[in-house]
């Protein structure tokens, strides 16, 4: 019999545990929307689920600057991409690829020829 009114309170004690628990959450819901919380939250995490790399990460990557000719950037790149490919991972080397093709658009859209 004490087993059985234990058993009860505990799923009793529970069940309010968890409507408390979703007011909770709904509560904190609200007020995220209401301060503008939520929609920058979803922003971000879209952001970060973008696999597209920016022209600082692939300058950093390449160790290129702004004022790097295009000739010096196909030369870290050739370098890069080589010692990867021999002894390095693929990772690495994907990267390399990737800020090379970032880099390339750039060049394209600043209008300074096509490069090689």
């Amino acid at each position: 019999m004490a087993g059985k009114i234990l058993a009860n309170l505990i799923v009793m004690g529970s069940a309010i545990l968890g409507r408390a628990f979703i007011q909770a959450y709904r509560q904190a819901l609200a007020n995220a929307s209401k301060s503008g919380v939520a929609q920058e939250t979803i922003q971000n995490t879209i952001r970060r689920g973008s696999k597209v790399m920016t022209e600082q990460e692939a300058r950093q990557i390449l160790g290129v600057t702004e004022k790097t000719s295009w000739e010096e950037i196909l030369k870290k790149y050739d370098t890069l991409f080589e010692r990867n490919s021999k002894n390095g991972s693929f990772y690495i080397q994907s990267k390399v690829h990737r800020a090379k093709e970032c880099l390339e658009a750039v060049h394209q859209g600043k209008g300074e020829g096509t490069p090689t």
